[in-house]
Order: C-alpha cells, then sequence, then structure tokens
C-alpha cells in the first residue's frame, strides 16, 4: 500500500516517557520527556528538517534512575526544558501539514494522553501511520517486530542512541520508504 502519491510531507515521531521498572510511575502517568521528529518529503521520502526537544513533566517531575538509564535523558535536560503546551505548539508548527507517523500506536496514544492532561489540542492530525504495521504487512510478516529488527531485516544497522526521540526517529525514518513499498524488504 502507498501513501506517498498523495502525501505533500510525513512527519514521523518518536516519544520518550517518564517510566520506571517498580511500579511507582503508572502507565497513565507517564508524560512524554522528549519529542523527536523527523519531516520526509513525501514525494521523494527524503529528510527535511528534524525537530527536537525534551518536555519538563509536571506529574512525577524527578526522572528514576530507571528512565535516565534507559533513555539516557538527564535530570538537568528536562529541567529546564518546557512544558508540554509549549513544546506541543512547537511540534505542530514543524509537522503543520504532514501525515503523523510512528514505530506502532504508542506515541499517538501518549501526545493524546499529555494533550488531555494539558488540555490542549492534539498537536498533530488525527490521521496516523502505523510503520510498525506497515512494515509487518510489507514484509509479509504475520507479526511486526521492533524497528532494530526491522533495519536489521533490510540490511541497515541502527544509528545514534536506543531509546532517545531523536535517534529513534532518525531510524524510523530510513524503514518508511520500505514500509511504504517504495523499497522492497530482502527475503
Amino acid at each position: 500500500m502507498s501513501f506517498s502519491r498523495e502525501i505533500a510531507d510525513y512527519l514521523v515521531v518518536d516519544l520518550e516517557a517518564t517510566c520506571d521498572d517498580r511500579g511507582t510511575v503508572p502507565r497513565d502517568e507517564s508524560e512524554i520527556i522528549e519529542i523527536g521528529a523527523v519531516l520526509l518529503d513525501g514525494r521523494t521520502l527524503q529528510p527535511k528538517g528534524e525537530f527536537q526537544t525534551f518536555v519538563r513533566p509536571i506529574v512525577h517531575p524527578t526522572l528514576t534512575a530507571f528512565c535516565t538509564e534507559l533513555t539516557t535523558i538527564a535530570q538537568g535536560d528536562v529541567d529546564g526544558a518546557p512544558l508540554f503546551p509549549e513544546a506541543a505548539a512547537q511540534l505542530a508548527a514543524f509537522g503543520a501539514h504532514a501525515v503523523f507517523c510512528s514505530w506502532g500506536a504508542y506515541d499517538r496514544n501518549q501526545l493524546e494522553r499529555d494533550a488531555r492532561r494539558h488540555r490542549v489540542a492534539m498537536p498533530l492530525p488525527s490521521r496516523h501511520l502505523n510503520v510498525k504495521e506497515l512494515f509487518a504487512r510489507a514484509a509479509g510478516d504475520r507479526r511486526s517486530v521492533g524497528n532494530g529488527r526491522a533495519l536489521g531485516r533490510v540490511g541497515l544497522e541502527r544509528t545514534g542512541t536506543h531509546h532517545r526521540g531523536i535517534d529513534d526517529a532518525r531510524n524510523i525514518a530510513r524503514l518508511l520508504p520500505y514500509a511504504l513499498g517504495k523499497v522492497a524488504i530482502p527475503a
């Protein structure tokens, strides 16, 4: 299935959020702490620009050791960062008129949760492409895989730091041509 003929731009988004492995940050209380996004030309699927910001959490303002270790995001990164409403407005301006894409539904759901928490509009349009599902279909797989395994499947190595929004967005953007059927996935 190909969407690129009708789409001006794609916006690949990856979020990092507060978390803990001991249950001190319940899933419904997790908050975005980093937004990474890559804007791709809908015709060429080449990057046109990038957006990255840290976001200051308010429900659990102190990052857990687990969260810092997982994401490499330090307390100092979020302490001086904008609150979600400001970060969301910046993301909305950057990705205006682009189709929102992410690896799975988590990022869309977390954006919606934070928008409700802060009583602001969803910063990205309701049209969302789940690149993880598209990739699985294009690969002929019944089950979807993580983006690291997907990169390996097409012969690409992960770049940057895993669980960093901007780096993961860059890697997902590299998989979009395969997910859209523009580049064949090796058997």
